[in-house]
C-alpha cells in the first residue's frame, strides 16, 4: 500500500484511484524547480477539461508537506500536491533515481538543498512523469522523461481521459 501526505492534513492511501473517475497523477521534483512549476500551472489550466471528463488531478512530490503547500500557493493551484515521504511512491512507480555526485555539487551551489526540501538525506528525485489511471487501476496513459526540461502538453492526456469517460458511460 502506498501513502502520501497532503500539505495540510493526514496521510492519504494511494491504494485505489478516485471513486468518481480516472486519476491524473503528475510526479514532480519540487518547489525549487522552475520547469516543474510551469508544468503545474499548465495542469491547472487544463484541470477544467479534465474535470469535464470526470477526472481528478493530483501531483506527487518528494518535498515535505509544507513545501507542497508553498508550491500550491505560489502556483495558485486548486488541486493537491501530495508529499511522498522518502520517495516511496516514486520508487514504486520506478521513477526514483540517485543524483550523481556532480549534480549534488551543482544543486548545493544553487542552494537547492534537496535533503532540506524533502527531509531525506538520500539526494534522490523522481523522474518527471504523468499517468492517467482508470478506476480499475489500469494505466491508460504514461509519460516518463528523464530530461526534466521536456514535459508533455496536458492535452496529450485527453484521448486517454475520453476513453475512460466513454468506458464509464457504457
Amino acid at each position: 500500500m502506498l501513502h502520501a501526505q497532503r500539505p495540510r492534513g493526514p496521510t492519504r492511501q494511494l491504494r485505489r484511484p478516485a471513486a468518481k473517475g480516472p486519476l491524473v497523477v503528475s510526479f514532480y521534483r519540487g518547489v525549487w524547480c522552475p520547469y516543474c512549476n510551469m508544468e503545474l500551472q499548465a495542469l491547472e489550466a487544463a484541470k477544467p477539461e479534465f474535470e469535464k471528463l470526470g477526472a481528478t488531478l493530483v501531483a506527487i512530490s518528494p518535498q515535505t508537506a509544507p513545501n507542497s503547500g508553498k508550491s500550491m500557493r505560489q502556483n495558485s493551484l486548486t488541486f493537491p500536491i501530495l508529499s511522498d515521504a522518502k520517495g516511496a511512491v516514486g520508487a514504486a512507480f520506478g521513477l526514483r533515481f540517485q543524483l550523481p555526485g556532480y549534480l549534488v555539487e551543482l544543486y548545493k551551489g544553487l542552494k537547492n538543498d534537496l535533503p532540506v526540501f524533502s527531509d531525506d538525506p538520500s539526494w534522490t528525485l523522481p523522474m518527471p512523469a504523468r499517468y492517467v489511471i482508470a478506476q480499475d487501476a489500469t494505466i491508460l496513459y504514461a509519460e516518463v522523461n528523464p530530461d526534466y526540461t521536456r514535459r508533455p502538453d496536458p492535452e496529450d492526456m485527453l484521448p486517454a481521459l475520453r476513453q475512460a469517460s466513454a468506458s464509464r458511460a457504457a
